[in-house]
């Protein structure tokens, strides 16, 4: 196994964890029980994963699936939606995402004093490493699960990015994969950030939690790597029907309009309307981002119409040279009928046919 393979695998899985543990602790600090620390057991799949893949596939990734970015949501989902619901309680005293760090010298030169005597160096890290961490709980609780959400999206996208791929893939296929996922990214934190961040959502515990539904559903696309890789279906007699062949043909372009369609824009477009239409919820992003939500969807679709209409026009043009070239039994009889004939007609021109003799009749 190469050294790189596993240095890479380890350290994005071991990011992985210290991340979900972030949130496990923040959600315990937040609920102020201790049985929240139960979270952290979900790890253990990761851990279970991990080395099942350094014995089977030596590190590398599997194809059309990533099973360390799957159980990574599964570990750190669970705290965001703690978060996001206690969120609905809890207000900051400052303004609006103001961040309550005041890490003093006053506090660090306490812990220096107080290490004085003590064990030494050792001592004054331990120290220093506490009032580090009483001042980051100081933040801003709002402030802190957008954190986790910003952290949490940018990881997925740098953990694919450091995983080993496996010989399915491309490098040039990773890279298409990644921009695809900034993008994705960027679309689910505005709409786990916008929606929320209303006031009349937060009033609202069922909204919060379809919300949060259609977040969790969004998010089931990183571990998919179908948005850049084909089927390649093998001819055979199945493949011979349309739809078989259609799906061969454009998998990653069909798999990409299904994503936003049924897992992005089009459940972010009907929970916007939703929200506008029945709950009378309006602002100037809302109805910005709706817009574009049905903007992608219809563009969607028309790409969904172009590429039928190029498929039917290929099958169409091509069934007409399969005809031309290969007819069917009752016209190929006819040409190997009129064959035939023509071979006679030249058989009797190179051998005219002997003409009777005439005697000559006796007078």
């Amino acid at each position: 196994m190469e050294l790189m393979v596993l240095l890479n695998a380890l350290v994005t899985r071991l990011l992985f964890v210290l991340h979900s543990l972030i949130g496990v602790w923040r959600v315990t600090a937040v609920k102020k029980e201790p049985k929240y620390w139960l979270l952290a057991l979900l790890n253990l799949l990761l851990c279970l994963e991990t080395g099942l893949t350094l014995k089977f596939k030596q590190g590398r990734g599997y194809k059309w699936f990533s099973p360390a970015i799957f159980l990574y949501l599964i570990c750190t989902v669970p705290s965001l939606w703690l978060l996001e619901i206690h969120h609905g309680t809890q207000y900051c005293g400052n303004e609006p995402g103001a961040v309550q760090v005041n890490v003093s010298n006053q506090d660090f030169n306490q812990s220096r004093d107080s290490s004085r005597g003590s064990e030494g160096t050792d001592h004054h890290i331990i120290q220093t490493a506490k009032v580090f961490v009483n001042q980051l709980s100081t933040i801003c609780e709002t402030v802190w699960t957008l954190a986790l959400h910003q952290t949490f999206l940018l990881l997925l996208v740098v953990g694919r990015w450091l995983l080993p791929i496996g010989v399915e893939i491309t490098r040039d296929q990773l890279s298409q994969l990644l921009l695809m996922f900034v993008g994705t990214a960027a679309d689910i934190l505005e709409f786990a950030s916008e929606t929320l961040d209303i006031e009349d959502v937060r009033n609202n515990y069922a909204l919060i939690n379809a919300i949060l539904a259609v977040w969790t559903w969004s998010m089931l696309q990183f571990p998919l790597d179908l948005a850049v890789q084909h089927i390649g279906c093998k001819p055979t007699a199945s493949t011979r029907r349309i739809p078989s062949l259609l799906l061969c043909r454009y998998s990653a372009e069909l798999w990409n309009i299904g994503v936003s369609l049924f897992i992005q824009d089009g459940p972010f477009f009907i929970v916007r309307s939703i929200l506008m239409g029945h709950f009378r919820i309006f602002n100037q992003m809302l109805v910005f981002f709706t817009a574009k939500n049905i903007l992608v969807v219809t563009l969607q679709l028309y790409r969904l119409a172009v590429i039928t209409l190029d498929f039917r026009a290929t099958i169409l043009q091509k069934s007409k040279k399969e005809v031309s070239c290969c007819p069917c039994k009752p016209y190929e009889a006819s040409i190997h009928a009129t064959t035939d004939q023509d071979g006679e007609m030249k058989e009797l021109v190179a051998f005219p046919p002997k003409e009777e003799s005439q005697t000559p009749q006796e007078d």
